[in-house]
């Protein structure tokens, strides 16, 4: 199994009720000093690009739009273009994304780096086709409202989310890629998303892994950089588990070892580094004594004579008395 790119992330603004109104001022404060900038035709004929065939077959119409950095403020005149599939709106002013309402076949959508705070309101469930959509770094505190009947992909990195409340998961039923890299989740649960592969949650403030038994086809969990004392949550019903990263946590010793015995034998990639466990006497041999079937500990791969010395170090601990007298 191939690496997994370890990208640094911006961190959420986010910090609860206070922020959120920090925020909210900030913002306010920030709309008197920006000028408004509606999007206009010339704006649009610059951006767009790729002539394909109409959806009857019938006509030819431009299905990419690139409006990206343009200090936009509203794309009301978007909401004529019905013909757009790929539209990346990054790096603008945007609150409010209610004109895409009208673009039915949009396949894929970048709305980085703008201004939006809510999920609630956005036109998602209209989109019937969306399959890949980014609202990185935007102002998001929470999940509620958010649907899309054919979303494969959703990148959140670096908002201020600190719960997964409110998905609409009947909706979400394609979704296999979830972003949520560098906000504020204190625990993964209400993440019930039964189709999931890979999991990014890496920078958060999690302290407590909940509602993972859900997740039985996830491959891919990572967890870098958070606070887990533990590694309790990671359920046997995770059948699926394939690449587990918490490095950068606080996991103190080998017993934390024993909450992935039940996805030890799907387990294939495990990364500890930069947790006081990884400090201790004989971490690698005992690590694999426990988890035989990894082939890479810390991004570096097991070699047949680690695994051989590890398997004879089990052995030894099987046969000694203090495991007898148990």
């Amino acid at each position: 199994m191939s690496d997994v790119d370890e990208d640094e992330v911006f961190q959420g603004d986010s910090e609860g009720e206070e922020q959120n109104e920090d925020i909210q001022e900030e913002e306010t404060s920030e709309k008197d000093q920006i000028e408004a900038c509606p999007l206009t035709q010339d704006t649009i004929v610059q951006g767009l690009s790729l002539l394909c065939r109409t959806g009857n077959g019938l006509a030819h119409a431009f299905v990419k739009l690139d409006l990206k950095e343009r200090h936009l403020t509203d794309i009301v005149l978007l909401s004529s273009f019905v013909h757009l599939r790929f539209l990346d709106i990054s790096s603008n002013y945007l609150t409010d994304l209610s004109p895409l309402a009208a673009l039915t076949q949009l396949l894929w959508l970048k709305g980085d780096s703008n201004r939006l705070q809510r999920f609630k309101g956005l036109p998602l469930d209209q989109l019937t086709y969306l399959q890949w959509l980014s609202l990185a770094v935007n102002r998001l505190c929470d999940m509620e409202g958010l649907g899309g009947p054919s979303l494969e992909t959703l990148n959140l990195i670096g908002n201020g989310i600190q719960k997964v409340f409110g998905l609409e998961y009947h909706k979400l039923t394609n979704l296999v890629t979830l972003e949520l890299r560098g906000n504020s989740l204190e625990t993964t649960d209400g993440i019930y998303l039964p189709n999931l592969r890979r999991l990014y949650l890496a920078q958060n403030k999690i302290k407590r892994l909940g509602g993972l038994e859900k997740l039985e086809r996830l491959t891919i969990l990572h967890l870098r950089d958070n606070q887990l004392e533990t590694l309790d949550g990671i359920s046997p019903s995770m059948k699926s588990l394939q690449y587990l990263n918490v490095r950068g946590n606080l996991v103190p010793s080998q017993q934390a070892l024993q909450s992935l015995m039940g996805v030890a034998h799907t387990l294939r990639a495990l990364v500890l580094a930069e947790n006081p466990l990884s400090e201790t006497e004989d971490y690698r041999l005992s690590v694999l004594a426990q988890l035989p079937f990894l082939e890479r500990l810390d991004k570096e791969s097991v070699s047949s004579e680690e695994r051989s010395e590890a398997q004879e170090r089990f052995r030894e601990f099987q046969d000694s008395p203090e495991q007898e007298d148990h």
